[in-house]
């Protein structure tokens, strides 16, 4: 159960301000708070979940334990220079109204966010790919509904770079601790 509530954690969080829930607000605040939208993000943040869990969970089967935390201190690193990235996400010009092209640019936007990385490494550092999946994937749709909420308000009532910056912290530290850890340099 703590790769549940962890990987649940660590995903709403490290999503306050990424791609995926920016495109749903903003998308939000243009089609008139659709429900449509709000499905074809929940549907993507469980596709997400579902695939970075299951790939942690099948690459750390072929590793021994050292190679997994390692494997695990990579994808968190990765995870915290995402946070750290400072991109420019502009406003979609003409959104189009077709439920599969939202989900499909959803879908790529999380595959590679540091989120997702987190589902990744909390897989492989737990063992339990169905926990943290699911976590992950709860995670995730916490995320998009609250993007889908708030709408344009989410980029005006919170501080998201500096929110991003601080999570990027405190992941990148647990990603160098486990990298030190998995070397063998802390006993």
């Amino acid at each position: 159960m703590p790769s549940f509530f962890l990987t649940l954690l660590a995903v709403a969080l490290t999503s306050i301000g990424a791609r995926d829930q920016l495109l749903v607000a903003r998308l939000s605040e243009r089609l008139g708070g659709s429900a449509g939208l709000l499905i074809a993000g929940w549907l993507s943040a469980i596709v997400s979940a579902a695939v970075m869990a299951f790939a942690g969970s099948a690459i750390a089967d072929l590793l021994p334990p050292a190679g997994k935390l390692m494997l695990a201190s990579f994808a968190l690193i990765l995870a915290g220079a995402e946070l750290a990235w400072n991109r420019k996400s502009e406003r979609p010009q003409e959104p189009t109204r077709s439920l599969f092209a939202i989900f499909a640019v959803l879908l790529a936007r999380q595959v590679g966010d540091g989120a997702r990385f987190l589902i990744f490494a909390l897989a492989i550092a737990t063992g339990s790919a169905w926990l943290a999946g699911i976590g992950g994937a709860i995670g995730g749709v916490i995320a998009v509904t609250t993007g889908w909420a708030m709408g344009d308000e989410l980029t005006s009532k919170l501080p998201l770079r500096g929110i991003r910056i601080g999570l990027a912290v405190l992941v990148l530290a647990a990603g160098f601790y486990a990298a030190i850890n998995a070397r063998g340099l802390i006993t």
